[in-house]
């Protein structure tokens, strides 16, 4: 039989059966699942996912698999979408989505621990987090650097991991835009709250997104880099008189040599949190927006100072950039050991930013450096008042057996 006859061969009528079912099922996510376009493909192993919203349908495997699964392998697709797998994929380090399969059975892990709690059928074989002794409820994100060597193959798609498969058409002609996109998920977030309200059945995990999607927020990284140049342009202003420029005013006063006024370019020192309980990926993104701020408002390499620091001060030099940021856990977490450092330096600081989690002692009293703590975490503790606090948002959350679901 050739590929033609193949696809032929897809049961329309089974695969739209449950989809109804799913949409029946969990009716909050009706729309998102009938903004599916369902595409046959003898190349897909089972079903996948491009970030237009067309879902790929290997015939063999609707004929394999049983209606009540394969309402789950439905549900199971869409939240990969609704969860923007892919533009969260897109944001990991590079060392991080180098392997887009892994990070497939990552995602495949976030999804379908809630799924199973939430009573749904899906095919054997389905990767759940406790194939790898790992906890349930976690994102992704946090799912990839804990997973074992994994010699398993899943693919989804790239609506899932970002990289396009060899499967998938490569064209955005006649799919969902990514306006539309941003519009389903927050219509799919309101009939999550409404269905909420009328009838209280919602899962925690759906219940939890819809209210990140729903909320309002702005982005910490506005507010840090606004919190980052208002302490620069504080210690900025404190001018200072300078011969080696003399006044214009000199001209009108013979054998009369006027100071003109100067504006130092301020001294900073970023101090990074390295102990155990730092998130590597916020904390990389953190002191990327930092030292990307200094460098717009003229602070320079040789105007910073970067010293890591967990119970103690470890060596400066190590580290100068957000790609060489190394978390040395072992210790505990004392950022008044990094202040005290900083402050303590030939090259004495104007402004301090402290990266961390903020579970650290601050110092007793005010010091005599702009004090900025960038506070990484939704549970990190607030600093005394004498220090400015940002708040950095985690990691933005959701959210290879023949028959799997992924």
């Amino acid at each position: 039989m050739d590929t033609t006859d193949r696809v032929a061969d897809l049961d329309r009528t089974k695969l739209l059966a449950a989809r109804y079912r799913a949409a029946t099922a969990r009716p909050y996510l009706a729309s998102a699942l009938y903004s599916l376009t369902a595409v046959p493909s003898t190349r897909v192993p089972t079903m996948g996912v491009d970030r237009h919203w067309r879902c790929y349908v290997r015939p063999e495997f609707v004929a394999a698999t049983p209606v009540p699964e394969l309402a789950g392998v439905w549900i199971h697709e869409v939240s990969h979408l609704l969860r923007d797998h892919h533009g969260r994929a897109d944001r990991l380090p590079a060392a991080r989505r180098a392997d887009p399969l892994r990070v497939n059975i990552a995602q495949d892990c976030e999804i379908n621990d809630d799924l199973v709690a939430d009573g749904l059928d899906l095919p054997s074989g389905a990767v759940l987090p406790a194939a790898f002794d790992l906890p349930e409820g976690l994102l992704f994100e946090e799912y990839l650097p804990r997973l074992p060597q994994i010699h398993r193959r899943t693919d989804c798609g790239s609506g899932a991991h970002g990289h396009p498969a060899d499967w998938e058409d490569g064209t955005a002609a006649g799919g969902v835009t990514g306006v539309e996109a941003d519009a389903l998920r927050r219509a799919t977030a309101e009939a999550i709250r409404a269905h909420q309200r009328s009838r209280g059945s919602v899962p925690g995990g759906w219940r939890r997104w819809a209210e990140r999607i729903l909320e309002p927020t702005v982005d910490w990284r506005t507010v840090l880099a606004g919190a980052v140049r208002e302490a620069v342009a504080w210690a900025s202003g404190a001018a200072d008189y300078t011969y080696r420029r003399p006044s214009r005013r000199s001209a009108s006063l013979p054998r009369v040599v006027l100071p003109s006024l100067r504006r130092p370019v301020p001294r900073v020192a970023v101090v990074i949190d390295t102990s155990g309980s730092m998130g590597e990926d916020d904390l990389a993104a953190a002191l990327a927006e930092v030292t990307g701020v200094l460098r717009q408002v003229g602070v320079g390499g040789e105007r910073l100072t970067v010293l890591a620091c967990d119970a103690d001060v470890q060596a400066a030099s190590r580290v100068t950039s957000a790609e060489q940021v190394e978390l040395a856990g072992g210790g505990g977490t004392d950022m008044r050991a990094g202040v005290r450092a900083a402050l303590s330096s030939p090259a004495r600081p104007q402004v301090v930013v402290v990266l961390t989690d903020g579970h650290t002692p601050w110092p007793d009293e005010p010091v005599s450096a702009r004090l900025v703590a960038a506070l990484i975490g939704p549970d990190a503790p607030a600093p005394p008042p004498w220090v400015e606090p940002v708040r950095v948002g985690e990691v933005v959350r959701g959210a290879s057996a023949d028959r799997d679901p992924g």
